[in-house]
């Protein structure tokens, strides 16, 4: 080897020495400055290797009736998830997995095939589901605790407790309307992992401090079961479409009972249509019908134009009032203000509604909660609707005043006679009394509130006088005379509006709504049937359904019974109306 051959080598190595010399100090220098000014970020990026975050959502409120039953609790459940990198066979585990757990093949091989460490599969599953899936063994399923909702009382007051999901979210009724008071507090809990992302290690959880707060409301539980018992009953009897039943205490305000049919099963409501799931006392508006007559006397009385014994022509059962007719079902010629209250001429009733100043009716109406929420503590409420009068024809004066060309919810039209049971006073309507924290402190309560005066306390006791005849013999509300106890009350037979505006031949919503005790009023009942088949009046479908919540409710409040009072006495006999 040449003298310039050797030089040129050892010239090569010195280069590559340097260059080796040189990585060597950057790698030195890196990790020393890792080491010295990196180490929490180090820290960090090591614990994401072996660590994850599972958000849970704490223990659900529980929600009680008025004398502290539970209607709606928090359970411990289980849900199960999958570590996909740990799963083998993703096509057969998804067979097997589908099967127990009853899901869709394709869904859960395509979670277990997903790129992430962490999957669910199926949230909140039964014992059965767990059981099954556990005597599978399969390397990568995982099981983590949680808090499911269970209704121990089924379908009872579904419409009104509503429901919530899998995430702890409340979705309908007051599930949905107290969700921020009700839901538990949301928390991080680490879990350790190995290499392959299963789980080894949970972070143990405080169950104590974790629940949200508790609602006790106005529901009672036995009163609730009897309105939907006597509801299923006459929905069952008469073939209808459904039904709804509103026990309200008059004094307050304080609903009792609301129930509707059909109904479904909170505790699985994704198998019921979603129709059933809304509280269509609260958010559907029908046509009142006759029951409207009993606000039209109070504005008659109300104005001084009119006392229960003035009379009025009722045109033998036709009267016709520019293009349109009305009819009574029985005809009828001079009728007295209670008359026309008590055997429901409607043809009465126009001559009332023609005879009070417009804008004072509509005022007294409106004044009635009529064309406006009531402000109950359920969600979804609807208005109704009645027009101004400035916008009235020659005929709507008179139609509205027999219940036709406006719209009321149930809860509106059971809030505004209650306001004749109340010496005239509007209550505002509510569901929930108290909030209490997972410890039984009260954190909030409601008080009844009055929202306005309607009528005079004097005009509001000739209403019920006038309303006690409705339940005497020829009233068209025999049908909900109580043994013991003297009933106020009104029919009401509407006719529905079908989809272009006009009334839909053969279909109704039957009504009753009162109160009892007569002379010092303790429950409130309104019962709507819709669509009834072999009968369609009021008196026929709805009075016995109110007789016989009233009964059973006054029985289960030990509400004594008193001597029948005397009623006003009739100016002529009539016939029932139905």
């Amino acid at each position: 080897m040449t003298f310039s051959e050797k030089k040129y080598i050892r010239l090569r190595l010195i280069l590559i020495g340097i260059v080796f010399t040189m990585l060597f100090g950057a790698i030195g220098t890196k990790a020393a400055y890792l080491q010295i000014f990196r180490t929490s970020w180090l820290s960090s990026k090591a614990a994401d290797q072996y660590t994850w975050d599972l958000v849970k959502q704490g223990r659900r409120g529980t929600i009680y009736d008025a004398n502290h039953i539970e209607m709606a609790v928090s359970i411990d459940t289980t849900s199960v998830a999958a570590y996909p990198r740990m799963i083998s066979d993703p096509d057969r585990t998804a067979g097997v997995l589908a099967k127990a757990l009853d899901l869709n093949k394709r869904n859960v091989k395509r979670k277990l095939i997903s790129k992430r460490s962490f999957v669910w599969l199926k949230r909140q599953v039964t014992p059965r589901e767990t059981n099954a899936v556990s005597a599978l063994e399969i390397t990568g399923i995982d099981f983590i605790p949680a808090y499911g909702r269970f209704y121990p009382n089924r379908g009872l007051a579904a419409s009104v407790l509503g429901f919530s999901g899998t995430e702890g979210r409340g979705l309908e009724g007051l599930e949905y309307r107290y969700e921020n008071y009700l839901q538990g507090p949301t928390r991080k809990v680490t879990v350790l992992k190995d290499a392959l992302g299963r789980g080894f290690n949970e972070e143990k959880e405080d169950h104590d401090s974790e629940g949200g707060n508790n609602l006790v409301l106005t529901i009672d539980r036995n009163i609730q079961y009897i309105a939907e018992n006597a509801l299923q009953e006459a929905v069952t009897r008469f073939s209808a479409r459904s039904g709804m039943a509103i026990v309200m205490a008059p004094k307050t305000g304080a609903i009792l009972a609301l129930a509707q049919n059909p109904n479904f099963n909170p505790n699985a409501f994704g198998s019921y249509d979603k129709e059933l799931w809304r509280n269509r006392a609260i958010t559907d508006p029908f046509e009142p019908g006759s029951t409207m007559k009993i606000f039209s006397a109070a504005a008659a009385i109300e104005s001084g134009i009119c006392t229960p014994n003035t009379i009025f022509f009722c045109e033998n059962g036709s009267f016709k009032v520019g293009k349109h007719t009305v009819h009574d079902t029985h005809p009828h010629d001079w009728l007295s203000l209670q008359q026309i209250v008590k055997y429901s001429s409607n043809i009465g009733a126009v001559k009332v509604g023609q005879s009070i100043d417009q804008e004072f009716l509509y005022t007294v109406l409106r004044n009635f909660g009529f064309g406006q929420k009531t402000g109950i503590d359920c969600p979804g409420e609807t208005s109704g609707s009645l027009a101004s009068w400035k916008r009235w024809s020659s005929i709507d004066a008179g139609a509205i005043a027999f219940g036709q060309g406006m719209s009321v919810s149930a809860v509106q039209l059971a809030a505004a006679v209650s306001a004749i049971a109340n010496d005239g006073i509007l209550m505002k309507p509510y569901v929930v009394q108290a909030i209490t924290d997972t410890n039984g402190r009260l954190i909030k309560n409601t008080t009844p509130q009055k929202i306005r005066q309607v009528v005079s306390s004097e005009t509001a006791r000739t209403v019920r006088r006038i309303l006690r005849t409705v339940t005497t013999s020829g009233g068209t509300g025999v049908q909900a005379a109580l043994e013991g106890y003297t009933v106020c009350g009104k029919t009401g037979t509407a006719q529905k509006v079908d989809r272009s505006g006009g009334y839909a031949k053969g279909k109704y919503v039957a009504s009753f709504v009162g109160f009892v005790p007569a002379r010092a009023p303790k429950l409130t009942i309104l019962v709507v049937i819709d669509e009834p088949e072999k009968q369609h009046y009021g008196g026929i479908v709805a009075a016995p359904v109110f007789r016989t919540i009233a009964e059973e409710s006054l029985n289960y409040l030990n509400i004594p019974s008193r001597k029948p009072e005397t009623p006003l006495r009739a100016a002529q006999t009539g016939k029932v109306m139905g």
